[in-house]
């Protein structure tokens, strides 16, 4: 009894002593791996902390100062909210902005129809199936600039490919549609080179819709309209809503096209800039472009900004707010 007392008093120690090792084996797998995680992410993380976060920072405290891109640090100043105040107080801004928001409101329904209608159309099984859905989504694979170019060769007044088949009907013609129709010209190039990204959304949309539903209504005897009114549209709602979101946003943001529509210095001699766009295309980034490099006021164009940020969220979340009133979901949300 007694040898068999301490043959336990001995194993006992000898049991804690393995699972010891184990766990500080364990331990060590556990920092070997958290390290190999992290170094993996290391090129990300500085990416998302030097491309990201300190921009981010920097930008909203040049926003409360009179930085001028040029000066020394040690004389710029902090102005607190003069540039915020200051921005709501400016009609050119508040000008600009609202021609914005108008072209936005006015170009997001033709971009979701063009896309819905090219979606639907090559839903009816046609010919060549393949063909036109590389032929409608090509526009969106071209560069802005070549884009622009494109429309600067259609429009030209003196040489144009438009006023060339318009004189063909009544000779001597010469529109200047980078002039008058400026607005169009751009509406025009924004529904050409975009239409095809959202006709994919939108088919990879109509392709998720069950058979079934519209052979059943259709037996019920329903119309063509019928089903698509009743069937199609509210399951593409979740679709429409992303389309809409996606393309507001972009629309809201609306910059290169405008300036590359410009042709000549379009006035931007006075504003030390090369190209400044006609008044009925003259967005709002435009503007606040104009603010920081032709005037030098880094401050209060980046306080332009985070003006246009915030009414970018808020326009976000009334869409998100109002969306469960009208977007149907498969899956219910929280």
């Amino acid at each position: 009894m007694i040898t068999e007392t301490r043959r336990a008093n001995v194993a006992t120690p000898r049991r804690f002593v393995r699972l010891d090792q184990a766990g500080r084996w364990l331990r060590r797998r556990s920092v070997r791996e958290a390290l190999t995680f992290y170094l993996f992410i290391s090129p990300w993380g500085l990416g998302l902390l030097c491309l990201t976060l300190f921009p981010f920072a920097m930008g909203v405290l040049i926003s409360f100062t009179n930085y001028d891109g040029i000066s020394p640090i040690n004389l710029v100043k902090f102005t607190g909210f003069a540039n915020y105040a200051r921005a709501l107080d400016d009609r050119l801004a508040l000008q600009t902005f609202s021609r914005t928001v108008g072209f936005s409101l006015w170009l997001v329904p033709l971009l979701l129809i063009a896309s819905m209608g090219l979606a639907l159309l090559l839903q009816q099984g046609v010919k060549g199936l393949g063909a036109f859905r590389a032929v409608f989504y090509l526009p969106t694979l071209f560069p802005v600039v070549t884009t622009a170019l494109i429309w600067l060769t259609i429009t030209n007044k003196n040489a144009g490919l438009l006023n060339a088949a318009i004189s063909l009907v009544r000779p001597g013609t010469a529109i200047n549609w980078l002039g008058e129709y400026a607005l169009l010209v751009l509406t025009l190039l924004m529904v050409w080179s975009g239409a095809g990204q959202g006709m994919v959304v939108f088919l990879a949309g109509l392709q998720g819709i069950s058979r079934e539903l519209k052979e059943a209504a259709m037996i019920d005897g329903a119309s063509s309209w019928q089903v698509f009114r009743c069937v199609t549209l509210p399951l593409l709602t979740s679709v429409i809503f992303f389309q809409l979101l996606v393309s507001l946003i972009a629309a809201l943001q609306i910059f290169v096209q405008t300036v590359l529509l410009t042709p000549g210095t379009g006035g931007g001699a006075q504003y030390g800039l090369g190209r400044v766009p006609k008044p009925s295309i003259y967005m709002y980034m435009n503007y606040v472009m104009v603010q920081i490099l032709g005037f030098q006021r880094f401050g209060y164009g980046t306080a332009l900004l985070w003006l246009f940020f915030v009414a970018l969220v808020l326009v976000a979340l009334v869409m998100y707010k109002t969306g469960g009133y009208w977007v149907y979901y498969e899956v219910e949300q929280d």
